[in-house]
């Protein structure tokens, strides 16, 4: 399968979400440069290549809630990395005005690529 461009920028993106902060499906597709491309984001995040350090459990939905249905065994290792990173989880969802990634002016200006 031939890999979509704008995925290499969305996984970028993504790999500057810092241990133990949260961001949204919309927030990494603006922060990519691809506004208005959450689903993108969500799908390009099922392609990452085995050798590429992707941290996609740190990508919620924009109220903080894990995308994949509760209790699924998908959901639950999603949960279960957030937590040993003392991201709480609680009843498959994440706080964001506590967890959520601000990138500051630094970040904006000498990380994000777009």
């Amino acid at each position: 399968m031939s890999e979509h461009p704008q995925y290499a920028k969305i996984w970028r993106t993504v790999q500057l979400i810092p241990l133990g902060k949260v961001a949204s499906y919309g927030q990494i597709a603006d922060l990519a440069g691809l506004p208005g491309r959450a689903r993108l984001v969500g799908k390009s995040l099922g392609f990452v290549p085995k050798d590429m350090e992707v941290p996609w459990h740190r990508v919620l939905r924009s109220n903080g809630q894990i995308a994949f249905p509760t209790g699924s065994e998908q959901s639950q290792k999603q949960s279960g990395l957030l937590q040993q990173e003392d991201v709480a989880v609680f009843n498959n969802r994440v706080k964001l005005s506590i967890f959520q990634w601000q990138p500051d002016l630094a970040e904006m200006l000498w990380k994000l690529e777009y």
